[in-house]
């Protein structure tokens, strides 16, 4: 009795003890879990401009994002200068669309400008996302990058892992002001008639890149107001 007894309270201290280290580990690595997250997301950025930027050090990632201008956007296109990369995608999305604020960044290359728009939406399993750097006519695609929760190795997760998917973006429109034409992902993509505006989408991997077509077309009408204003 008196063993069932002792058994019982060692084995509560014991599991108190290692809920207590863990809790202490997860409250000291949060700080480190953090700035490396930061650190990814702004590699990721950069890497919509040039692929090359992946191999950066993180020295070198921090010197090159420091140089971007940065600016953050309401739902009718209006910006301000600020942190956009403080602007959280996930929190946005559960505002309502007339509340939401979305990031901007601006990278000088050489004289010439490069802008860095973000998009989210959803895929097959759950969320996908992308950073989209445009040219100076703000519809030209110069790269992109994309991620996601949970897609399919092989399949929607592709749209991360996949160098020559991403490649096809490169020198696309996003938009066409004239026809509100968006640029799509489809299966036989890159037709004659609008092969500007097309992509090939990866094969069995139909959802997540309808999922990538329709956080194109859904998250950028703020942009477009935006670069429009800049036309005037």
């Amino acid at each position: 009795m008196h063993s069932s007894r002792y058994v019982y309270l060692y084995t509560l201290t014991l599991t108190t003890v290692v809920a207590v280290i863990l809790a202490f580990l997860a409250t000291s690595l949060k700080p480190l879990h953090e700035k490396n997250e930061a650190l990814f997301k702004k590699k990721d950025i950069l890497t919509a401009i040039d692929a090359e930027f992946a191999a950066l050090k993180d020295e070198q990632v921090e010197e090159k994002f420091a140089a971007m201008k940065q600016y953050i956007l309401d739902a009718e296109g209006n910006a301000t200068e600020g942190e956009a990369d403080k602007v959280d995608m996930k929190k946005e999305e559960k505002k309502a669309e007339e509340d939401r604020k979305y990031p901007l960044y601006v990278y000088n290359d050489g004289g010439k400008s490069l802008y860095v728009i973000s998009v989210r939406g959803n895929g097959l399993w759950d969320k996908i996302w992308g950073s989209i750097a445009l040219k100076e006519d703000f519809r030209t695609i110069a790269g992109v990058t994309f991620d996601h929760v949970g897609e399919t190795p092989g399949l929607g997760a592709e749209i991360k892992d996949n160098s020559d998917f991403k490649k096809q973006f490169i020198g696309d429109k996003i938009y066409n002001d004239a026809t509100d034409q968006y640029l799509v992902v489809k299966k036989g993509g890159q037709t004659d008639a609008n092969k500007d505006y097309e992509v090939d989408a990866i094969s069995g991997a139909t959802v997540t890149c309808d999922g990538v077509t329709d956080m194109i077309e859904g998250g950028t009408d703020p942009y477009f107001a935006y670069f429009n204003s800049l036309n005037k």
